[in-house]
């Protein structure tokens, strides 16, 4: 079943207080619902991501944090059992961080073949000593690329906050209103919320720079980043939704950012091109994002390598980076490797999968059986590039001849074409292997003291081919071309029948310029 509904509760205390605060969290995923639903792919990878940044911007120490993957609500109960015991020993005001991600319904969340109900959940978070509580719960469905939170749709639910102690502060944040799916992407290994929720409390969403992420900051964050991925996906715009009441608690500090902490750093990014952060390698798990308007540009992470990936309308910027401890490192874009989406089309990235472009050559190719001399002219085309190969269609024409004793001709060549090309590159040129086929139409026309009247012929053409692009702008390419097309037409011959139909072989030869739409 879907939970249409991901609510967010947040209870925290204020700036000034936050410090006499020992704060403990229980951070669930599981992949596995009922046996009617599919199995999610990040909703373990999101508690993964949620429980670090606990820990490195969070305030939670790592011996106050539990982390359950796949486990079932048997053990989810315990641990969150256990945890509220520690909780009423603490010996000090404390904090309760409660995080789940998976299958859930609008009363149940789906522990593979188990199921915890919603309101024993909440009961176990509200019984807790803690005097600040937050519970988290985002529910998805797979699908494809974009993948939809939950399973079949059920009617929208309401949680409410029920009675509150005098000053304490509530809020909820859902991923999405009621009316709508959540969802979770390929491309960033998360769910379009979650991803935002942490990427903001790691930095992005720290719009006034001062190292402190308030919860007006995160939600404003996390509401625009949510709009602006889910409005690509298949399934439609996701809205976050937001409603608190903190009396007297004034603005509330979420995360803390300082890249003087030990083996803390700060990564600057560039304005004007959205980038994701990657652990290590592309491979590597995402840990954030900056998206192409944010105001702040910085993500707070631990000092080691990093692989960033920025994009921007015509071109990919990729490159590794070591952040260092105690430091701010500014990135230089102009050091990353540049990447036009055509070629990422051709390799299997990007989010486009297809890419069109106009060409135009120069050709000349050399005689046919019965002609002297080249033929030279010219074509026009498109060049559509998608995931494994490009195709292009094209219009062709040349003008060649020959000349005998008593007679002269002319022969202009008219082509259409189809070539289909695979494309590898190289660095900074392209080299692509292709084969063409086509039909032509030659047009012989005599001059000579006799009579001699105009001769169409018709010809199949089949041409293998090998080229070289270079690009020269971000959307602009110079390219060269070389085949060997074999024409398949009937030729006047000397003999009794005077035609006969065979191949005739020649080489051509082209340059030219492409311009991608």
């Amino acid at each position: 079943m879907e939970l249409r509904q991901a609510l967010i509760a947040f209870v925290f205390l204020p700036a000034a207080a936050s410090a006499q605060v020992e704060r403990f969290a229980v951070v669930v995923g599981n992949g596995q619902g009922q046996p009617e639903e599919l199995a999610l792919a990040y909703a373990e990878t999101d508690a993964g991501r949620v429980g670090a940044m606990l820990q490195e911007v969070g305030g939670v120490r790592p011996e106050n944090l539990v982390v359950l993957r796949g486990q079932d609500a048997a053990t989810v109960r315990g641990a969150l059992i256990t945890v509220n015991d520690r909780v009423r020993t603490a010996g000090r005001q404390a904090m309760l961080i409660v995080y789940y991600s998976g299958h859930a319904d609008a009363g149940a969340l789906h522990l593979g073949t188990t199921s915890l109900e919603l309101r024993e959940l909440e009961q176990l978070v509200r019984g807790s000593a803690a005097s600040f509580r937050l519970l988290i719960l985002d529910a998805c469905r797979s699908g494809a690329l974009t993948r939809v939170k939950g399973g079949s749709p059920i009617p929208p639910f309401d949680i409410q906050l029920g009675e509150r102690v005098a000053g304490e502060g509530a809020v909820f944040l859902t991923s999405s209103s009621a009316s709508e799916d959540s969802q979770e992407s390929d491309e960033i290994k998360s769910s379009f919320f979650t991803h935002a929720l942490v990427s903001g409390l790691l930095g992005a969403a720290d719009a006034n720079g001062d190292g402190r992420v308030t919860l007006d900051e995160t939600y404003r964050y996390a509401y625009d980043a949510t709009l602006r991925a889910s409005s690509r996906s298949l399934v439609g715009i996701q809205h976050p939704t937001f409603e608190y009441d903190v009396r007297g608690m004034g603005d509330v500090v979420l995360a803390t950012l300082d890249a003087n902490a030990p083996g803390r750093s700060f990564i600057q990014l560039p304005a004007g091109r959205t980038w994701l952060v990657f652990q290590q390698s592309p491979e590597g798990p995402v840990l954030g994002e900056v998206g192409a308007h944010d105001l702040a540009r910085r993500l707070s992470v631990r000092a080691g390598r990093y692989f960033l990936r920025g994009r921007a309308p015509d071109v990919l910027l990729e490159g590794t980076v070591e952040a260092p401890a105690g430091g701010t490192l500014t990135v230089d874009e102009s050091r990353f490797e540049r990447t036009a989406y055509a070629r990422l089309v051709r390799k299997g990235g990007g989010a486009a999968s297809s890419v069109v472009s106009v060409e135009a050559e120069a050709r000349a190719r050399s005689a046919l059986v019965g002609e002297t001399g080249v033929c030279p002219g010219a074509a026009l085309g498109l060049a559509v590039a998608l995931r494994s190969f490009t195709l292009k269609p094209r219009v062709g024409w040349c003008r060649g001849g020959f000349s005998n004793p008593g007679i002269e001709a002319t022969v202009d060549q008219y082509d259409l074409e189809l070539s289909a090309t695979h494309v590898r590159d190289l660095g900074a040129i392209s080299v692509e292997l292709g084969l063409t086929v086509g039909g032509s139409l030659l047009v012989q026309r005599f001059r000579t003291q006799g009579v001699a009247p105009r001769r169409t012929t018709a010809a199949l053409q089949l041409a293998p081919s090998v080229g070289i692009t270079r690009e020269i702008a971000p959307r602009s390419y110079l390219f060269f071309l070389g085949s060997t097309p074999t024409y398949l037409l009937r030729s006047e011959t000397s003999s009794a029948t005077g035609s006969s139909f065979g191949p005739s072989f020649a080489v051509r030869v082209a340059i030219g310029a492409g311009y991608r739409l």
